[in-house]
């Protein structure tokens, strides 16, 4: 019985726990509905990462080249065809006189999340540690500046608008429960347990037959699906997107999300994905000028990242496995009494 109910209960933590945030969003007033849309969206990006960084113990500074990847080719297919030939006007004739709907355009964005992903991790996938940093670190500003400059497949470096703002609660919390359910079947199936054999002791696995570097690549598509599926969801909340908010800060955002809850379980990338979103809102909004118990905070600009920093790097120095102790949710056990 305990055999099926354990991943029962892994499962429904984390998932319960984003439907709560996305009912609370429902009763939310529509300036601060937003703050909870970022959340949820914060969640699918955060998991897509857990699924490689977390199984594979390789750390990526790339994962957001494939949300960027998703929010452009979602944003670009979206735009509505009148708008699109009057604005858009030097991208490709297949991008500029063709519109499509809003779960093709997810369905669109997962899928090239996911090729993109396998490409790059054809070479990628045989590097480790400081080597793998570098390499994917490299892989998010190339994408970044194709992004930026070519302006045949979006609008380069000028804001993408007009985007169906289609990400409502619903949508963010089915989303981000969608994201959730594939990266636990992930790491409950075959391919997730042999990849997190790799982490513990590559030559150990390699030794018993497990093919890192295939496991690797796998898990590294997959996450890239999902991150572009998270994409999708990020540029249909906004409305509009740039190079920049798919960039370096989102990336820093993001990991530290990833740390503070704890890299090796998905119940910790969850709990880091909302604990950390719901203090980059507070903080950003600090920035302006809040009240709070009569009191008015009115922090300097950039004070957001230095705090978000230095949580990260105390987390990493008290508690190197995270929020949730790098555990998956559960309940307590029972003990017999004699």
């Amino acid at each position: 019985m305990r055999r099926w109910l354990d991943p029962l209960v892994q499962l429904a933590g984390p998932a319960l726990l984003v439907v709560v945030v996305g009912l609370v969003s429902t009763t939310a007033s529509p300036s601060n509905e937003v703050y909870f849309l970022n959340a949820l969206v914060a969640v699918a990006i955060v998991v897509s990462i857990y699924v490689f960084v977390g199984n594979s113990g390789v750390l990526s500074f790339g994962q957001i080249s494939f949300v960027a990847v998703g929010a452009f080719a979602s944003g670009v297919m979206t735009v509505p065809l009148e708008s699109k030939q009057g604005v858009l006007t030097t991208v490709f004739p297949l991008l500029r006189d063709h519109t499509i709907g809003n779960v093709p355009s997810l369905l669109l964005a997962a899928g090239l999340g996911g090729l993109f992903a396998f490409l790059v991790g054809l070479p990628l996938m045989r590097l480790s540690g400081l080597a793998a940093g570098i390499a994917t670190l490299a892989v998010l500003e190339i994408t970044n500046n194709v992004l930026r400059e070519w302006t045949r497949i979006g609008p380069g470096a000028t804001t993408l608008s007009l985007v169906p703002e289609s990400t409502g609660p619903l949508q963010a919390t089915l989303g981000a429960l969608v994201v959730i359910a594939v990266a636990f079947a992930y790491q409950r199936s075959r391919l997730g347990r042999q990849l997190r054999a790799s982490r513990e002791d590559p030559a150990a696995a390699a030794g018993v037959g497990v093919r890192v570097h295939q496991q690797r690549l796998w898990a590294f598509t997959l996450s890239g699906a999902l991150g572009g599926f998270a994409g999708g969801l990020l540029v249909h909340q906004l409305g509009s997107i740039t190079t920049d908010q798919v960039y370096l800060d989102l990336t820093f955002l993001t990991l530290a999300m990833l740390v503070v809850g704890g890299v090796t379980s998905l119940w910790g990338a969850v709990v880091g994905a909302l604990a950390v979103s719901g203090l980059d809102s507070f903080l950003s909004q600090a920035e302006s000028g809040v009240h709070v118990v009569g009191h008015r905070f009115d922090l300097p600009s950039g004070t957001r990242l230095v705090i978000l920093a230095s949580l990260m790097a105390l987390v990493l120095v008290l508690r190197p496995s995270g929020l949730t102790g790098g555990r998956e949710f559960g309940l307590p056990r029972l003990r017999r009494r004699a």
